[in-house]
């Protein structure tokens, strides 16, 4: 109501800012002699027109949208709308009387566009300055957040104007940071760039910056993070602009930008797949994942059904999860068919019969135990699970004629120094063995960590944080390969469209990082400094915890396919007839004890390092 209530004052002072444009062009035409006879004719003619030229001028002006925008902040493209607003409104009343065979003195139309720039433009500059003056009186008593914007660019300015026309953000752009030299000293929107990246800390503490936005939406991953990097060394909130391939619209808005998540601090470029390639075997197929409601396995199933299986089966021992997951993929695909099956992958019974009545064209094999310290001092479990658990799904997708089989693998599986990691590599042992006798196409895919993905360091350091810290790191040197979750299984899904039988495919996982990094940047983009707001305490090693993660064993040798992050590791175990020998002596230690489990596993996995307990 307000706002309409402005457009209608507006357009008043327009009608009569128009006609007075028109009567001081008269003035100025003939020296104020409006008396004089020439003058009466031509003033004459006006009189008996006005009304429709007003008319013309103030309808030009609607199509023109001057009432839409009520120009609280008046910029350069504001001005720029006026003087094209003005010149074709004059140039319409100009034809009117030209088709009308009437005539006023040339010089009138162009004194008339002239005086309707300044007093049209005027008055509206003059609300923009008006409301300037009153939110620089007011804005001492007035909480506000002061903004650094990264970036001089399109995007950058987009920001300034997004901020500026939103009150209700408290936020006032005060500088903008930019690495190009030339724009030094330039202003964007009245805002000055005042520096390059490598100047934010201390014009972030001159400044008094309270928040900085990072818009740079052309910019790649390596690039972002060195700019996150220099920006967690203020103590000042980080925002960001998503990339451009989510700015699809080309358009900057306050709702799309987001806080910096640690995931930008990884410097890994977006990831691209074959969708003709992943459309070839899952469209219109039968896809069953077990272990569909975990942090893997759930988004596994919200990228299959993107490409609409024929059905898709989610497999899970955990209800709870597997609620979630069917809850959302039935809210965002209605369509999809979709069968939730609640099940533990080691009653072997139970899937010979989910097996025999879905006959599933390809399986993701996501379901295991992974926690490296539980399976530590829970080893039975470890293995029931991650091997014969493995191998009973295996067995059933062989049976039943499946197509395709893709193990979920890891990077602990490499030289394991922890039960876990020897566990799914008697996996991995598995499916490269029944590959050889088998027409499914047997495979797995090893990557490291996952950010976010339940019981993960990430999680861990948040809560720690918002309980006051401290945060533990178990060792200064401790590093891991991460990846994003959503990138993981995009690249997951990518190998098995690859896979002709046998392979371990070994995803890119970029440069290691260091948990200690990692801890400190997820303190400073919680807001806090390091050691002084939230500790970090150095706990020791975990038992089974390795240093440094692997991801490929000296054996395999590393082969490069089509895609720049896939790899394939050479089929390194094939006796099926040895394995299950050796699988069923482990099953009878599984009532037994622990060191004595783990002893065994040294004898199937050579690589294993298992350091027995003295007493």
């Amino acid at each position: 109501m307000k706002k309409k209530a402005i457009s209608m004052l507006l357009l008043f002072i327009d009608i009569i800012l128009l006609n007075l444009s028109i009567i001081i062009s008269f003035i100025i035409r003939f020296d104020g002699a409006l008396s004089s006879n020439v003058a009466s004719v031509y003033i004459e003619v006006y009189k008996e027109n006005a009304i429709t030229l007003t008319l013309i001028k103030i309808v030009i002006f609607y199509v023109f949208g001057m009432y839409k925008n009520l120009w609280k902040y008046a910029s350069i493209e504001e001005m720029v709308q006026i003087v094209l607003t003005s010149f074709t409104a004059n140039a319409g009343i100009t034809t009117y009387m030209f088709i009308t065979e009437q005539r006023l003195p040339r010089s009138i139309y162009i004194l008339a566009f002239l005086l309707d720039i300044i007093l049209i433009g005027g008055i509206r500059l003059s609300i923009r300055a008006t409301r300037g003056f009153k939110e620089g009186f007011f804005l001492k008593n007035k909480e506000y957040k002061r903004v650094m914007i990264v970036g001089a660019g399109q995007a950058g300015a987009m920001v300034i104007k997004e901020l500026k026309s939103h009150d209700d953000l408290h936020s006032k752009p005060v500088a903008i940071i930019d690495d190009d030299d030339s724009k030094l000293g330039a202003k964007i929107n009245g805002v000055p760039v005042l520096g390059d990246r490598y100047h934010i800390a201390k014009i972030a503490d001159k400044k008094l910056i309270d928040e900085i936005i990072i818009a740079l939406p052309s910019a790649s991953k390596q690039e972002v993070r060195q700019i996150v990097e220099e920006c967690s060394k203020t103590k000042c909130k980080l925002k960001i602009l998503p990339g451009i391939y989510e700015l699809i619209d080309g358009k900057v808005s306050i709702n799309k930008i987001r806080d910096v998540a640690i995931e930008d601090l990884l410097g890994r470029d977006q990831v691209k797949v074959d969708l003709d390639e992943i459309s070839g075997y899952l469209n219109n197929k039968v896809v069953l994942v077990t272990g569909g409601g975990g942090s893997i396995g759930s988004e596994l199933c919200r990228q299959i059904a993107e490409f609409k299986p024929k059905k898709l089966l989610i497999l899970d021992i955990y209800e709870n999860n597997a609620y979630e997951i069917e809850n959302e993929l039935l809210r965002k695909h209605p369509e999809l068919n979709l069968n939730v099956i609640i099940a533990s992958i080691r009653d072997k019974g139970r899937l010979d019969e989910i097996f025999a009545k879905h006959l599933p064209e390809v399986v993701f094999h996501a379901a295991a135990h992974k926690h490296v310290p539980l399976m530590e001092s829970n080893p039975q479990e470890a293995i029931k699970n991650n091997i014969f658990g493995t191998r009973n799904v295996a067995e059933c997708a062989h049976q039943c004629g499946s197509k395709r089989f893709v193990l979920i693998s890891t990077d602990k599986a490499v030289n394991p120094t922890n039960i876990m990691g020897a566990s799914k590599r008697v996996a991995e042992m598995i499916v490269q063995s029944l590959n050889v006798t088998s027409k499914t196409e047997f495979v797995a895919v090893r990557f490291g960590n996952v950010l976010g993905s339940n019981g993960s360091v990430i999680p861990l350091f948040k809560k720690q944080i918002a309980e006051g810290g401290p945060v533990t790191v178990t060792h200064e040197e401790i590093t891991r390969y991460f990846m994003t979750i959503p990138e993981a299984v995009q690249l997951v899904i990518q190998a098995g469209s690859m896979a002709k039988g046998g392979e371990i495919f070994v995803l890119d996982m970029g440069e290691p990082v260091k948990i200690m990094d990692l801890a400190r940047n997820i303190i400073r983009l919680s807001g806090f400094e390091p050691d002084i707001d939230i500790p970090i305490e150095v706990t020791g090693l975990r038992p089974g915890e390795k240093l440094y993660e692997e991801l490929l064993m000296d054996e395999e040798g590393l082969q490069s396919t089509k895609h720049d992050k896939i790899f394939i590791g050479k089929p390194f175990f094939t006796d099926l007839k040895l394995l299950q020998r050796e699988l069923e002596i482990l099953k009878g230690l599984l009532f037994g004890n622990s060191e004595d489990i783990k002893e065994y596993m040294v004898k199937m996995v050579p690589t294993y390092k298992y350091n027995k307990k003295t007493s």
